[in-house]
C-alpha cells in the first residue's frame, strides 16, 4: 500500500532509494553512525533461485553527497579515505574480519532480473553476519521463503528484513566502524495466496515472519507471526509501541478505492 514500517523512532536515519540503472528497486533504512541497514524493504520476485553471476560491490552516493542521479555506483580503485566512509561501510570494513561475511537483506535470489539482482550489492544492503549463520539457517530460510512464495502468492509478495544491534563493533585502525547485528529478522505480507494450499502452508498466510540470533552455535531460525515479532522488536529496538512493519497488518484488502490504485 505503498506504506514504509512505522514507529521507528530513531531520528538519524536515513531513508534511501535505492537506485540502479535510472530505476528505483527498493529501500533501505540507513544508520549512517552503525554504517549499516536497520531494514531492507522490497517485493519479492519469482525466481529459479539460481546464484548470481559476478556482480561488483556498490556504495551509496547519495549518504556521502548531494549531487549525481541517486544511481548505486561500484566502488571506484583507490576510494579510501574519500568523503563517503564517513556516512557508510566500505569494502575494506569487510576485508580482514574473519568471522564475519556479508549478509544480504534483500538478497539476491528474491529478484529475478540482473538489474534487480545487481542492484542487491551495495553495501548499503548488507551487515555483517557470522559465517556460518549466514551460509547455514539463514540462507535454508531464505530459500524456504522463495519455495513458498513462489508456489503459493499469486499477487505481490512485499518483504521486509532487518537487524537488531547490542553495541558490539568491527573496528579498523582503532576506530570504530560497523555495527554486528545481535538478531536478524524478516517478515512478508502476501494478501493474494493460494487459498487452496496445504493447511500447514495456509497458516502462513497472508503473512509471516521469522527471527535469528547472528551467532556460531544457537542460530536455527524461528518462524512466527509478525505480530510476535513486532513484539519481540519492540523490546530490542529503538521503536515505539505503534510499531508496524506492514500496512493494517497486512489485512488483505476490499477492491481499493480509485484514489489509491496508482500506489500498488
Amino acid at each position: 500500500m505503498g506504506t514504509p514500517p512505522r514507529g521507528i523512532s530513531d531520528t538519524g536515519l536515513k531513508k534511501i532509494c535505492q537506485r540502479y540503472a535510472d530505476k528505483p528497486r527498493y529501500v533501505t533504512l540507513y544508520d549512517p553512525k552503525k554504517r549499516i541497514p536497520v531494514y531492507s524493504a522490497y517485493s519479492f520476485k519469482k525466481t529459479e533461485g539460481d546464484r548470481r553471476v559476478d556482480y561488483p560491490w556498490m556504495y551509496e552516493p547519495q549518504l556521502a553527497e548531494t549531487d549525481g542521479n541517486g544511481n548505486m555506483l561500484p566502488f571506484p580503485t583507490g576510494y579510501l579515505h574519500m568523503k563517503f566512509e564517513d556516512s557508510q561501510a566500505v569494502l575494506d570494513d569487510y576485508s580482514d574480519v574473519v568471522l564475519y561475511e556479508r549478509g544480504h537483506l534483500n538478497p539476491d535470489q528474491h529478484q529475478s532480473t540482473p538489474h534487480d539482482r545487481a542492484a542487491t550489492y551495495t553495501l548499503t544492503n548488507v551487515v555483517p553476519e557470522i559465517r556460518e549463520f549466514n551460509i547455514g539457517p539463514w540462507r535454508e530460510y531464505e530459500e524456504r521463503i522463495r519455495v513458498r512464495l513462489n508456489n503459493f502468492c499469486r499477487g505481490t509478495a512485499f518483504i521486509v528484513t532487518g537487524v537488531t544491534t547490542r553495541g558490539n563493533m568491527i573496528r579498523r585502525n582503532n576506530q570504530d566502524r560497523v555495527a554486528i547485528p545481535e538478531d536478524k529478522w524478516s517478515a512478508y505480507c502476501c494478501t493474494e495466496y493460494d487459498r487452496n494450499a496445504p493447511h500447514d502452508v495456509r497458516i502462513r498466510f497472508p503473512s509471516h515472519a521469522a527471527l535469528a540470533k547472528n551467532a556460531k552455535e544457537g542460530n536455527s531460525v524461528h518462524e512466527m507471526t509478525v505480530m510476535e515479532l513486532e513484539m519481540f522488536l519492540k523490546d530490542n529496538m529503538e521503536v515505539d509501541q505503534n510499531l508496524q512493519i506492514f500496512y493494517d497488518n497486512c489485512i488483505s484488502p476490499s477492491p481499493l478505492p480509485v484514489y489509491l490504485q496508482h500506489t500498488i
